[in-house]
């Protein structure tokens, strides 16, 4: 399937493959608080989770040297097909989170990891993999805090959007166990989307969400930590 996906710049064409995360509402988000980093010729960019790889082709868009990493080879391959039919150049790599860029540092390092609670084990394959993060959903999140420091400069940027389902608090409270400053520079609230509207009831049971429609909203927040 093709898609558009619309930004500051003219519109980035989009291919993703069954079992690719989507651009969405987090997508744009995280976008946005991205283009106010002005990325230019002298940044490297770091996309942890790259998914379609429309973030990392529209940071080479913006001038940056974008390295985009993914467990997923199809999502891999979608990031390289993507960056082939914009014009733009990134390294992709196939790998575990900064696992696959051992002893480099960036300048900006974004990320739209898994983030959906969810009542089983993280799946290996399916289309679940993209977003399902377990119990919490911070299995990616954590390991994110916990490695951003070895992959950012001293001077580098973490961007990382997620769910107020996995706990905002937590996340800037990890962050400054790592020695990161961090703090939330954008929120948007919409309606649950299909995937979390088919666990409300496990949702209410692990007190993550209110019992009336009124609860059935997220808030997804983009946080920014930097080293202090």
């Amino acid at each position: 399937m093709t898609a558009e996906v619309r930004t500051a710049a003219p519109r980035l064409r989009c291919w993703v493959p069954p079992g690719v995360y989507r651009p969405q509402s987090d997508t744009r988000l995280l976008g946005r608080a991205m283009r106010r980093e002005g990325v230019g010729a002298e940044t490297d960019v770091l996309d942890l989770g790259t998914g379609s790889g429309m973030l990392a082709v529209e940071a080479a868009r913006l001038g940056g040297r974008v390295t985009a990493v993914d467990i997923s080879w199809r999502a891999v391959a979608a990031a390289w097909l993507n960056a082939l039919l914009n014009g733009e150049t990134l390294r992709v790599r196939h790998g575990d989170l900064a696992a696959a860029v051992p002893d480099r540092r960036f300048d900006l390092v974004i990320s739209n990891p898994p983030y959906v609670p969810a009542p089983g084990p993280l799946p290996a394959r399916g289309p679940a993999r993209a977003w399902d993060a377990g119990a919490d959903g911070r299995l990616l999140i954590d390991r994110i805090c916990d490695t951003a420091p070895a992959v950012l400069r001293p001077t580098g940027t973490l961007l990382i959007v997620h769910s107020h389902l996995c706990g905002t608090g937590t996340t800037l409270t990890r962050l400054a166990r790592s020695g990161l400053r961090a703090e939330v520079v954008d929120r948007a609230r919409l309606p649950f989307g299909r995937v979390l509207r088919s666990r409300l009831g496990w949702l209410r049971e692990q007190g993550l969400t209110g019992d009336g429609t009124t609860e059935e909203t997220e808030e997804l927040v983009v946080i920014r930590a930097r080293p202090v």
